[in-house]
């Protein structure tokens, strides 16, 4: 996807479908897509990033939580995030949607 159609993070909301349920355990999080019957195990920073996904109302918001919180500067965190949000767009297990700033 080129660069010039991804959205800002302000303006860039990522919500949890109904159709995906997870749960974090101490070394990973699971997240289940129902639809698919497909599982999907997240490390402990990517199961934190989905609970502060869940939490925010975009994903600026949720990247200057991330980093407070991991003392990682915020262009990095950001980008990891957006990355992040991306690639669990494509497995079904998170809607990204842009159009809330326009």
């Amino acid at each position: 996807m080129p660069s010039d159609t991804i959205p800002t993070p302000a303006a860039l909301s990522a919500r949890i479908p109904q159709h995906v349920v997870f749960r974090g355990f101490a070394t990973e999080t699971v997240v289940l897509n129902l639809e698919t019957g497909k599982y999907h195990g997240l490390n402990p920073t990517g199961g934190r990033m989905l609970e502060v996904l869940e939490k925010t109302p975009n994903v600026e918001e949720a990247a200057t939580k991330l980093a407070a919180q991991f003392g990682v500067p915020l262009d990095e965190i950001r980008r990891d995030l957006l990355t992040f949000c991306e690639d669990l767009a494509e497995r079904g297990l998170l809607e990204l949607d842009g159009s809330s700033a326009g």
